[in-house]
């Protein structure tokens, strides 16, 4: 469990992604990161701890450009270290590439395998992020585009959907080229995204939950289906397709038990609502089988 969130089109955008993730602060509390693109190159900062403990002002000030991804990480894959602090970044073929990444992958042995002998990759890290990171990497470079657009980046989603097995939902910036997001296709994970209109034109964010829109002021435009990529391009554009054909929405129940945060929306379901129910069915439940 882990929280992801990401924001396109601000001037201060490692600011909002900062704010972004103390909303998100509850899904991880081990390590933090942000990266930022200008539209040409990354910057990055990373560190263990909790968001307000992480960044200085001068370290945010640093994170320059209108567009970042940022992580807060509960690690439930590879061990509690810097190393597998994310979002972690790459280059491949068209330059550099960040992911963050919420989730499990239940084949990660076999895909390090097959990056390894197949796709000729170097793995530095135990996390199973790493791993998703290098496989969407890999498929978008398998797409032969010096500039992939929006069917090509879609095109990769597929494949990874096709080779990557569990529950993810994750957010990747391209340098040059926007930020997808996409969903696995039982959406297990939970992902958003919303807008605000400016006088420069329209801001996305996309995040783990919605509490993080509003939180910013941002209008929920609804969740990521299962399967589905959103792909915002460097023009401000925003391209959806769902990559898979055989979808269908199982998210996981332990959100709405315990691990969201109550004033959150899934899947048009209230966390808070859906609490309240449980303790009804609960209490109707004791009071059946009282015993006199």
């Amino acid at each position: 469990m882990c929280g992801v969130f990401g924001i396109f089109g601000h001037d201060e955008a490692a600011k909002l992604v900062y704010l972004g993730l103390h909303a998100l602060q509850h899904r991880g509390q081990e390590s933090t990161g942000i990266v930022t693109s200008d539209g040409r190159q990354l910057f990055a900062h990373r560190g263990m701890g909790h968001v307000i403990d992480v960044y200085s002002e001068k370290q945010l000030s640093q994170l320059r450009g209108m567009h970042g991804i940022g992580h807060v990480r509960y690690s439930t894959s590879g061990a509690s270290a810097l190393r597998n602090a994310q979002p972690i970044a790459i280059n491949y073929s068209s330059g550099s590439l960040a992911l963050a990444h919420n989730g499990n992958l239940t084949n990660t042995d076999k895909l390090r395998q097959d990056l390894f002998k197949e796709d000729l990759r170097h793995l530095n890290t135990d996390s199973d992020s790493e791993v998703l990171l290098n496989v969407f990497a890999h498929e978008l470079q398998l797409q032969g585009k010096l500039k992939p657009n929006a069917e090509d980046i879609f095109n990769a989603v597929r494949r990874v959907h096709k080779r990557a097995k569990g529950g993810y939902a994750a957010i990747a910036m391209i340098a040059n080229y926007g930020i997808v997001a996409f969903r696995d296709p039982n959406g297990i994970r939970p992902l958003v995204f919303g807008s605000r209109e400016t006088d420069r034109g329209t801001e996305y964010m996309i995040a783990s939950e919605s509490v993080a829109l509003d939180t910013l002021g941002y209008k929920l435009i609804r969740d990521v289906a299962p399967a589905e990529a959103i792909f915002i391009s460097v023009d401000g554009e925003l391209h959806a397709e769902v990559c898979a054909k055989k979808t269908r929405l199982r998210p996981c129940i332990f959100e709405h038990v315990y691990f969201a945060r109550p004033d959150s929306i899934m899947d048009g379901v209230s966390v808070y609502r859906a609490r309240w129910r449980q303790g009804e069915k609960l209490a109707d439940k004791i009071l059946a089988e009282k015993v006199l």
